[in-house]
């Protein structure tokens, strides 16, 4: 077994005590038998090509290593073997990356054992939160506590997206003027709302399955209704974030109309003006005999008098029909 990779594919094991207190595993430790008030949380790198090996040294059957290490998952809860296989997504705060490039985290659960996988360079914020609350000696009494603890440092980072988002809304909806750059800001936030419910509708149906997880207390049903009742209060908030973004598109649309709309009716406004007088400009100007005018050195000044007589009329009678 190549070292370097293993040491890639195997992230962090402990063995965890029900009174919180914990101490670090190496992968030359497994295979593992815990004791009655104990059980295992073991993190892994699912597409790093020994995972496999580490999966068969930690005792993981073959057909939960390859749903573990699946490529492609969407948010779902089903029961293989004697455990519980869950898919879930969690937004992506790694440096550069776009909140609504959700991590997959695929998590294995036994009644000792609480297996988390991810892949490479796709680290969640919501797992290290936990880790660091093992190695403070705070950590849940059982796996399925920790599975729980996870589901809701999960949906916290949610909540922060969601909250960004309505705090976008709220200052585009406060903005005396919307210009270019906001539209093209609303319709960035519309697609990063509709990839972010694209999976929490899932995931609102992966929790509801927990609740046929085995031996569950009412205390971790309660808990679990909560983060459920949760994600669906998020799901409902994007989408009322889309709405929202909708109708702050259709008055950008509405300003600009209006003012291109506004533009053009004095510009045709100005076009009556002076179409007769262009039209006089245009009789006077014809190169022919016969023309009035032409001998009489006063013909210029009163041609222009009545222009301008005539344009004041017009303008007149535009300001008394009120179309100025």
């Amino acid at each position: 077994m190549n070292k370097a990779a293993t040491t890639e594919a195997f992230l962090w094991a402990y063995v965890i005590n029900a009174n919180g207190s914990s101490r670090s595993l190496n992968l030359d430790d497994f295979p593992y038998s815990c004791a009655h008030d104990e059980y295992l949380w073991i993190h892994l790198c699912s597409d790093v090509d020994e995972v496999d090996s580490v999966m068969k040294a930690i005792g993981l059957s073959e057909t939960v290593a390859d749903k573990l290490s699946t490529l492609v998952t969407r948010p779902r809860t089903m029961t293989v073997d004697k455990g519980t296989l869950i898919y879930l997504r969690g937004i992506n705060k790694n440096p550069g990356a776009a909140p609504d490039d959700m991590v997959s985290l695929r998590v294995w659960l036994e009644e000792k054992l609480i297996v988390t996988a991810r892949r490479a360079d796709r680290g969640l914020m919501s797992i290290n939160e936990s880790r660091d609350q093992v190695t403070n000696d705070q950590a849940p009494a059982s796996s399925t506590h920790m599975l729980i603890h996870i589901i809701e440092n999960v949906a916290d980072k949610i909540h922060e997206t969601v909250d960004q988002f309505d705090d976008t809304l709220v200052d585009f909806e406060l903005s005396e003027q919307l210009d270019k750059k906001a539209r093209l800001a609303l319709s960035d936030l519309r697609r990063r709302a509709a990839s972010i419910r694209r999976y929490l509708a899932p995931q609102r149906d992966a929790l509801d399955a927990m609740f046929r997880l085995p031996h569950l207390s009412n205390e971790q049903m309660f808990a679990l209704r909560e983060q459920t009742e949760r994600v669906t209060r998020y799901i409902e908030d994007l989408d009322l974030a889309r709405e929202r973004a909708i109708v702050l598109q259709d008055e950008l649309r509405n300003s600009i109309a209006d003012r291109q709309g506004m533009r053009m009716y004095v510009l045709s406004l100005v076009t009556a003006i002076f179409l007769p007088l262009s039209f006089l400009t245009g009789v006077f100007g014809m190169n022919v005999a016969g023309l009035p005018g032409t001998e009489t050195p006063e013909a210029f000044t009163l041609l222009m008098a009545g222009m301008g007589g005539l344009a004041i009329v017009m303008l007149i009678a535009m300001l008394w029909k009120r179309w100025l």
